[in-house]
């Protein structure tokens, strides 16, 4: 059984959607949902992070990698899966035991690990399970003596990764049809 992260998540009535605060971590589920009125929980649901193997992730991660890389993006789908997936970490995110997001983990040594194939099914967005999947991952890289972790992050998502202090390096390129820019995040020791 793997760990989770414990946030509070709410509903801002002024059109800003979720957002998250108080993250700790913890061996409890998330609880998500939205605020009514009076400012009660309604539909709670809970949200698991896992990390797994290739082998224990496979059939999970790679539906939602093809929903959201192939099905949306129009990745070619033997683009999709490579030979780095085997000696991967696998981020998964469950909410209400279906699988919703995923990422993942790669060492690279000297110290560096990558996180790619980062994906959350279209109709979960926006409430702050990248988010969760990341701090996951970066939590596992600081547990490993990782000092800085790399991705390459699709253009147009850069700003989500800016938030939780990733940097961008070099010039824009395309990776699978997809304008890329690599990214970069120094961890404290």
């Amino acid at each position: 059984m793997g760990w989770a992260l414990k946030a509070a998540a709410t509903h801002c009535n002024h059109g800003m959607g979720y957002f998250l605060y108080g993250i700790e971590l913890s061996s409890t589920p998330l609880l998500f949902g939205k605020l009514d009125e009076d400012y009660h929980l309604e539909t709670p649901g809970t949200l698991e992070i896992l990390i797994k193997s290739w082998k224990e992730a496979k059939g999970s991660a790679f539906l939602v990698r093809h929903e959201v890389f192939v099905n949306e993006q129009g990745v070619p789908v033997e683009l999709e899966l490579d030979e780095l997936d085997a000696s991967a970490i696998h981020a998964l995110a469950y909410r209400n035991g279906e699988c919703v997001g995923t990422a993942r983990f790669i060492l690279l040594g000297d110290g560096q690990a990558q996180i790619g194939r980062m994906a959350v099914l279209a109709q979960f967005r926006g409430q702050g399970i990248g988010k969760q999947i990341l701090i996951k991952l970066m939590a596992l890289a600081k547990s490993k003596g990782i000092s800085s972790l790399i991705l390459h992050s699709q253009v147009a998502v850069m700003p989500f990764y800016e938030k939780l202090g990733f940097e961008a390096q070099g010039p824009n390129y395309e990776e699978a049809g997809i304008a890329h820019r690599n990214m970069i995040l120094m961890l404290p020791k």
